[in-house]
């Protein structure tokens, strides 16, 4: 029992370690300015790979190369899936760089609301009706902002179609988390050098040019990327994916703030009340979720008595008559 606690306790560490990183990561992009957001995301790919691969070759991962090379169906998917987060990383370096961290952070925030209509609209998944309705408050939320805008919200949209995308791939190959950003950056990794190079034989190259600390930046991109992924691979199998539903709302949190008090950008009333909107339809949506689990939990448990119950044997008396043997309800503990 002490050493579940321990893990627990470990996990919520680690996954607020991993989330509060990605919350705090606008903080580390603009540090690397003069490199534009094309050549700091060719670094990041780049960089991604060179310390993966440190990684998985401390820990002897390799045996997951072979298989992947034997499935073309595998390798398709991850070359989508590369093409679809270099479209996500890449629009969330420009978006911090230029003044855009508050509708960077919406896109994280209906993240979870366009992974369920990609459900629905993929995978041909039944919503319940707390899921319909905060779906129904989400996209008005969009059209509340888009009023205030002036246009659709693109940037938080992008944000949050690419990253749902990714994710759904990322299911359909159902590799390690350190595994696939491996390979999703052995894909990236050529054409990111390739540019690299080309940015060098023009002289608008900044890395190396700019002091031994702007250089030793653009190489961390690749701890900055892996570092929150190795967080969250501890959290995911130390915690309830319940938990891990609640803490994934730190991240946009974080930016959210540091987009209004940090970097000190607009929020005039239209903002406002379309992220209020959003914030009624995360609500609905983890009120439902933590609703459903306990009561699948409760289930559960009340299944597993039962079956005990069922298999408690007979004791017979000198009168004739039959006791059962009474059993304890087992305790409702997490993972049980």
């Amino acid at each position: 029992m002490k050493t579940e606690k321990n893990e627990g306790r470990a996990g919520l560490l680690y996954g607020i370690g991993a989330y509060g990183m990605w919350g705090l990561v606008p903080l580390f992009w603009p540090l690397l300015k003069p490199a534009g957001a094309i050549e700091i995301l060719a670094h990041r790919m780049v960089w991604s790979l060179a310390f993966v691969g440190i990684a998985l070759l401390a820990l002897r991962r390799w045996g997951w190369i072979p298989e992947l090379v034997r499935s073309p169906r595998k390798l398709g998917l991850i070359t989508f899936a590369a093409a679809v987060i270099t479209v996500n990383w890449g629009l969330y370096i420009w978006s911090v760089n230029t003044g855009h961290v508050v509708e960077a952070s919406l896109g994280y925030f209906i993240n979870p609301l366009v992974t369920i209509a990609l459900g629905v609209l993929v995978l041909k998944e039944r919503l319940r009706p707390a899921q319909w309705a905060a779906v129904g408050v989400g996209v008005a939320a969009v059209l509340v902002l888009a009023i205030g805008y002036g246009r659709p919200p693109w940037i938080s949209l992008t944000l949050a179609f690419s990253f749902a995308v990714y994710g759904l791939v990322k299911k359909k190959v159902n590799i390690g988390g350190l595994e696939s950003l491996a390979a999703e950056t052995a894909v990236q990794f050529l054409p990111a050098l390739g540019y690299l190079v080309w940015l060098g034989t023009r002289g608008d190259l900044a890395f190396g040019h700019h002091g031994a600390g702007h250089t030793a930046l653009l190489a961390a991109t690749g701890i900055v990327t892996a570092a929150p992924l190795v967080c969250f691979g501890a959290a995911a199998i130390r915690v309830p994916l319940s938990t891990l539903g609640l803490l994934q709302y730190l991240a946009p949190t974080f930016q959210f703030l540091l987009g209004v008090v940090y970097f000190h950008e607009e929020m005039p009333p239209e903002r406002w009340a379309g992220f209020s909107l959003v914030w009624l339809a995360l609500t609905i949506l983890t009120w439902d979720a933590l609703r459903t689990a306990r009561k699948s939990r409760a289930a559960v448990e009340a299944a597993a008595a039962a079956a005990l119950l069922d298999a408690a044997p007979a004791t017979g008396h000198s009168g004739g008559e039959t006791e059962t043997t009474p059993v304890s309800t087992p305790s409702a503990q997490p993972g049980h």
